[in-house]
């Protein structure tokens, strides 16, 4: 068997089971003696990356490739070669080398080898290999702690390279793993509290900070360079280059700073997210007018950070950004934590995040020490599925069939027509069809990729959905197109606020 024949095998066995102790340990198990320069390649293809970005392939080459091999003898090496001369093809006749490159490769790949390699260039790679199953499966092959491969994971955020480096270099060489500017982090995350209370007693003495409802945005910057990054670690300085001028500014060389860009309404006060993402995703704007607010500071002038307690982080970003940074301040009892939150809703802005003044920087993870707090409940969901519509809604995709994230996938909690506007009622029936897995006469279901806020009333037990909760009064707030499915809010956050336990996944 071909190496990547072994792969897709692989690839298929993940996909076939939903144990996710049974994925690690297959994936391990493939990982383990394979020869150094295929460990990389291996762990971005099983985690559906092409490590070297966009190929410029789209559906027409992939429909018009010859049949396929008969016997399997394609190895990674040659696919990696493939991929690396499809990249550097460019300039006049780059269409017709783009197709015959293709087509070379694919003829060489069997029936099998073909429908993982479509899947692979498409984005359609859905077995189940998410990077928290491959960073245990990494840990396990290499034999070091898997503590020490997800922060690594944190400081370079290219799980393919950190497989190489633990298996190469070990648990030393993972610890040697820094903070590389110009290389984005995944942004730390906030669980969610009923009440300032319920906050603090998860935190201990905190930093309450106001909860900015802008864009998410990461800024990095070495001397007169400024690249500004979102949250799911896309570059988009050429958008925002006001911002970057404000950084420029700033008094220190090099420094990663964490924060939001917001659009301020002419009476000061914050526009609704819709209105500022707007003015962030148009492509006509010259200035978008977009303020930076920054509340966290992870490296500066040749120092890492992230591990520094919030208290000496907050400490050096105000010295640093001034005026830029989010407004708050430390809370050691519940009152003082209130008082907080009614500053911030008398300014406009949605709530408090409420932060262990001791805390590491957890880059891309939603750990207990930041707690965000509104008094109008919402949460992130990713649309499972949409209704057609009746009466006045005839012809378009309306009720919504809302779900948290559970284990590998995604459980079903309600649904809800409310808040639509026909502007999003016109965009949700084309854009939902694009993303279509199948349908029914009533229903289109779709690929779990759009994750929309939902305000909702509260949540209650139920025995109608397989998590044991369902939404109270859903309406819809609008899509979030700055966050990924991996970000939307889980079922134990939804069952907690129902007074539930955990659910094993």
């Amino acid at each position: 068997m071909s190496e990547l024949a072994a792969l897709v095998a692989v690839s298929n066995l993940v996909g076939a089971t939903s144990s996710r102790k049974t994925k690690t340990a297959v994936l391990a198990d493939y990982l383990r003696p394979l020869p150094p320069e295929s460990i990389g390649p291996a762990v971005a293809f099983l985690s559906g990356v092409i490590p070297q970005g966009s190929l410029g392939v789209g559906w027409a080459t992939l429909s018009d490739v010859p049949p396929p091999a008969a016997v399997s003898s394609l190895g990674i090496d040659t696919v990696m070669t493939a991929f690396d001369e499809l990249v550097a093809t460019s300039g006049a006749g780059s269409n017709a080398a783009r197709r015959r490159l293709t087509g070379d490769l694919f003829s060489a790949a069997t029936q099998a080898e073909r429908q993982f390699l479509f899947g692979l260039i498409g984005g359609e790679i859905r077995q189940g290999a998410l990077e928290g199953v491959m960073v245990e499966a990494v840990a396990a092959a290499a034999e070091v702690p898997v503590a020490a491969v997800r922060r690594a994971l944190m400081l370079n955020g290219r799980i393919w390279e950190v497989a190489e480096i633990a298996r190469e270099h070990g648990e030393d060489g993972l610890s040697a793993v820094s903070l590389t500017l110009f290389r984005p982090l995944k942004p730390m995350l906030a669980q969610t509290a009923e009440d300032v209370a319920g906050a603090l007693a998860r935190t201990g003495p905190a930093r309450v900070d106001w909860k900015i409802d802008g864009v998410r945005i990461q800024v990095h910057r070495s001397g007169h360079r400024v690249e500004v990054y979102t949250r799911n670690l896309n570059r988009v300085t050429d958008r925002l280059g006001d911002i970057a001028e404000v950084v420029r500014q700033f008094p220190a060389d090099s420094f990663v700073l964490d924060g939001e860009a917001l659009w301020l309404a002419d009476d000061g006060r914050p526009a609704r997210f819709q209105e500022t993402a707007g003015r962030f995703g148009t492509d006509d704007l010259p200035e978008r007018g977009l303020r930076p607010f920054f509340f966290d500071l992870l490296h500066l002038d040749g120092e890492d950070l992230i591990d520094d307690p919030l208290r000496a982080r907050r400490t050096r970003l105000e010295r640093l950004v001034s005026d830029c940074a989010v407004p708050g301040r430390e809370a050691h009892e519940a009152g003082e934590t209130a008082e907080v939150l009614a500053e911030a809703l008398g300014r406009g802005h949605e709530g408090v995040v409420v932060k262990g003044m001791d805390s590491t920087y957890e880059a891309g993870r939603r750990g207990a020490a930041w707690v965000k707090v509104k008094p109008v409940h919402t949460l992130d969901l990713v649309v499972l599925a949409a209704e057609w519509g009746h009466g006045r809604r005839q012809g378009m995709l309306s009720n919504l069939h809302l779900g948290a994230r559970h284990g590998e996938g995604f459980v079903m909690l309600g649904k809800t027509f409310k808040g639509l506007t026909d502007e999003l009622l016109a965009w949700q029936t084309v854009r939902l069809q694009e993303i279509e897995d199948h349908s029914t006469k009533g229903a289109v279901f779709v690929r779990p990729e759009l994750v929309i806020e939902v305000a909702l009333d509260g949540v209650q037990v139920s025995t109608r959905y397989p998590g044991g909760v369902a939404l109270r009064f859903a309406r819809v707030r609008g899509y979030r197109s700055d966050k990924d499915p991996a970000e939307a809010d889980t079922l134990d956050t939804v069952r907690a606020m129902a007074g539930l336990p955990p659910l094993e996944a």
